[in-house]
């Protein structure tokens, strides 16, 4: 079984009559070798899910640091939405290792977060999924050294930008127990797995889609407004920042291994627009409850990935290019997307973030920004480390800072790091349209 790909096991039976003994004896050799294979894979694939969790159940260490924050005490999750026989095990205390502080006067009121694997913080850990990072070696870099559900060796993108927004880490809904206490300064909707079709990752288990992260946003405004009146509440949300994030999955779990004959139904650019309507939809959504300020992020170019080098047989690790074409042009119907809200949606202001741009501008430019593995993740197994996910701290290297990528799909926290001085400023290179994160907060834009 595996994420991301499919494999198959073929077992060779052989008969009495048609191998001489030494062939014979060669073939229930390489019989026995495929069958303990293929159950080691299976092991340590359950034991990655089934195992107690080592996850932090809720990060309050990055809560407590901030002169703003309010104090929160420890807290048993029990989402309503998740059945008892999918209630994960109780999580040890968080470490004391503490991020660094934000700054004392955030810029703006809070950060929400929508999206899949590539900003979740911790959503998944609650959900009876395959896609999971609530153990090491996931986290081993990050501020706690512990995984918290991030698909990374460290922190995500969404971390290193609430610190330049002067706000804490901001935690996963499925953490929050309906109060707004732990709400104040953003929320975490994203689930790794999520696209912006429904049924997008739906054979590696739950996960949050596009449509059910927004109707979580819904029931959190709903609080916001019975805590604090209409009017308030409807201004600490415009002047919040939305960063949306999905789509990724759309093409790895259902346009590339042609789920329900899509291929057949939708060429790639049809499909592109039709993702592009999709989301335009549900942006729109977010606007009628007040959204003003978003960050759309673009696609990564996943034909570079170690999964799809390995599956695509990638000789000397040259992307592949169909896949990576297509990336680029859902790209371009989402900035187009882009300028079509902002003049159908008067008070809105949305920039677009290249991330294709910004994640091609490493891979080329590698030696200029400390990497040497540019082909093979840190953690994994097979040629590109690209064929079994991330299992086992054993299966992980050593230094992941001067890796690319931290497994078959996701990047390393360097990585990340480097594309939200991207967003925030356009630090490294230019990939946000037509503004950076930086100029979207200024006062200029404030809503009154």
């Amino acid at each position: 079984m595996r994420i991301g790909g499919q494999f198959r096991f073929r077992f060779m039976h052989s008969t009495t009559t048609s191998y001489p003994p030494i062939a014979s004896s060669i073939a229930h050799v390489q019989s026995k070798m495929a069958m303990s294979l293929a159950l080691l894979v299976s092991a340590l694939t359950l034991s990655a899910i089934f195992n107690p969790s080592r996850a932090l159940e809720f990060p309050e260490d990055f809560f407590n640091y901030s002169p703003n924050s309010i104090p929160i005490s420890h807290i048993s999750i029990s989402p309503s939405s998740i059945s008892p026989s999918q209630s994960q095990s109780p999580a040890p205390t968080p470490a004391s290792v503490q991020a660094p502080a934000p700054e004392s006067h955030p810029l703006v009121p809070a950060l929400f977060v929508i999206g899949d694997s590539s900003v979740d913080s911790g959503t998944n850990n609650f959900l009876g999924t395959f896609a999971r990072a609530d153990r090491l070696p996931y986290g081993r870099d990050f501020d706690t050294h512990q995984p918290t559900g991030r698909f990374c060796n460290g922190r995500i993108p969404v971390d290193y930008l609430a610190l330049r927004l002067g706000l804490p880490f901001v935690p996963s809904y499925l953490s929050q127990t309906g109060g707004v206490e732990g709400m104040i300064h953003g929320v975490n909707y994203a689930s790794a797995g999520a696209g912006i079709i429904f049924s997008s990752g739906s054979q590696l288990g739950q996960r949050i889609s596009l449509t059910q992260q927004i109707q979580q946003f819904t029931d959190t405004y709903q609080q916001f407004i019975i805590n604090m009146g209409e009017d308030p509440a409807a201004h600490f949300i415009s002047n919040s920042v939305f960063y949306i994030s999905i789509g990724i999955n759309d093409y790895i779990h259902y346009y590339l291994p042609n789920i329900s004959n899509v291929q057949n139904v939708y060429l790639p650019w049809a499909f592109n627009k039709f993702l592009a309507h999709t989301l335009k939809q549900e942006i729109k959504n977010l606007y009628n409850m007040n959204m003003r300020k978003v960050v759309l992020m673009g696609l990564a170019p996943i034909g570079c990935a170690p999964h799809y080098l390995w599956k695509y047989n990638s000789e000397n690790g040259e992307c592949v290019e169909d896949i990576n074409n297509m990336i680029m042009e859902f790209n371009f119907v989402m900035r187009y997307m882009v300028d079509e809200l902002r003049q159908e949606l008067p008070h809105i202001i949305v920039i677009f973030c290249d991330m294709y741009e910004g994640s091609m501008d490493i891979i080329k430019n590698h030696k200029h920004y400390g990497f040497n593995a540019t082909t093979d993740a840190c953690c994994g197994f097979g040629k590109y480390k690209g064929w079994i996910l991330c299992l086992s701290p054993e299966m992980a290297c050593n230094n992941a800072s001067n890796h690319i990528w931290w497994d078959e799909f996701h990047p390393t926290d360097a990585v990340n790091a480097i594309l939200a001085d991207n967003v925030w400023n356009g630090l490294h290179t230019e990939m946000c349209y037509p503004m950076n994160l930086k100029e979207l907060i200024a006062p200029k834009f404030r809503v009154i």
